[in-house]
């Protein structure tokens, strides 16, 4: 099937699709993003003319190609250089360390993508707010499959758009509770969809203005906004502080021992405006952090609410 809206470019800085836009899929069942035997990338959004399936490609090694289905797709595929990192700016980033320096050099194409889509970025790291990983995306699968609109194309296998906003506003209290999702958190998403509109403004603020806004809203903290920020604006200088396991694994990674969020914050200074960076390169690289002793809880998110 033709796509009706399609783009090809030639990046301005060596681009990995599959590395880039990884970081956007919540667990391999991921409604909303497919990766197929031909090496492409699926992945649906609602835009505010629609909602849209984008299938991302890359032919050589310095050309990729966005194809777009749904009546959304022409934002989508406008939006997709952009999506691959285009804005992301490595300029002044320095490994200094010998293990980043090679980690850069292996992974020379990973960027950091920006969605744009900030309400759609926040609904799943709520749903990540002290909980194991796997029963967040388990919930994100069934609420995604349960109230979203099926993808327009020829997708690979059945993929769902993400619910509007007045959905996720209108999600009755026991599909909450058939997905896994406590009061709190199903209050913090049902609120926050409220005000989608100015959530998704954030995308034009500073990343400090953005975080500020998201702060706004009870239940959304530091660890929350800097997830969204990662995603929804490209922003390679965000860390998510209050991560159950994160400053561990830095702290093992750099420098071979636990330490605090705050230590965390202190050893990554010397790469201030690209820490999310850093975290994202020894994490491609595999760079062993603390052995873990149980299962991974996404964080704990100092709200302040």
């Amino acid at each position: 099937m033709l796509a009706p809206h399609s783009h090809e470019w030639r990046p301005r800085h060596p681009t990995d699709l599959h590395q880039t836009v990884g970081s956007l899929r919540r667990g391999p069942g991921d409604p909303t993003y497919v990766g197929d035997a031909a090496g492409a990338v699926w992945r649906t959004t609602r835009t505010v003319a629609g909602s849209a399936t984008i299938r991302l490609t890359q032919p050589a090694p310095d050309l990729l190609r966005c194809e777009g289905w749904g009546d959304g797709a022409a934002l989508a595929v406008a939006q997709a250089p952009e999506l691959l990192g285009d804005r992301d700016d490595p300029t002044g980033f320095e490994p200094r360390l010998d293990l980043l320096r090679d980690a850069h050099r292996r992974n020379a194409g990973l960027r950091i993508p920006r969605t744009a889509a900030v309400f759609e970025a926040l609904v799943p790291a709520i749903l990540e707010q002290k909980i194991i990983t796997l029963q967040a995306h388990a919930s994100w699968r069934r609420l995604v499959q349960r109230f979203g609109d099926p993808a327009p194309g020829p997708v690979p296998r059945p993929m769902f758009v993400v619910p509007a906003a007045e959905t996720w506003a209108d999600v009755p209290t026991w599909e909450w509770h058939r997905a896994n999702v406590d009061p709190r958190r199903a209050r913090t998403i049902v609120n926050a969809a409220h005000f989608a509109a100015k959530i998704d403004a954030a995308a034009d603020l500073s990343a400090e203005g953005a975080a500020a806004r998201l702060m706004l809203f009870p239940g959304i903290g530091p660890w929350t906004a800097a997830e969204v920020a990662q995603r929804a604006l490209g922003d390679a200088d965000a860390v998510s502080v209050g991560d159950f396991h994160l400053s561990n694994h830095v702290g093992h990674a750099l420098y071979g021992r636990d330490m605090s969020d705050d230590e965390m914050l202190e050893a990554l200074a010397p790469w201030a405006g690209h820490r999310y960076r850093v975290i994202r390169l020894l994490f491609a690289a595999r760079v062993p952090g603390r052995p873990r002793r149980g299962p991974r809880l996404a964080f704990v998110d100092h709200t302040g609410h």
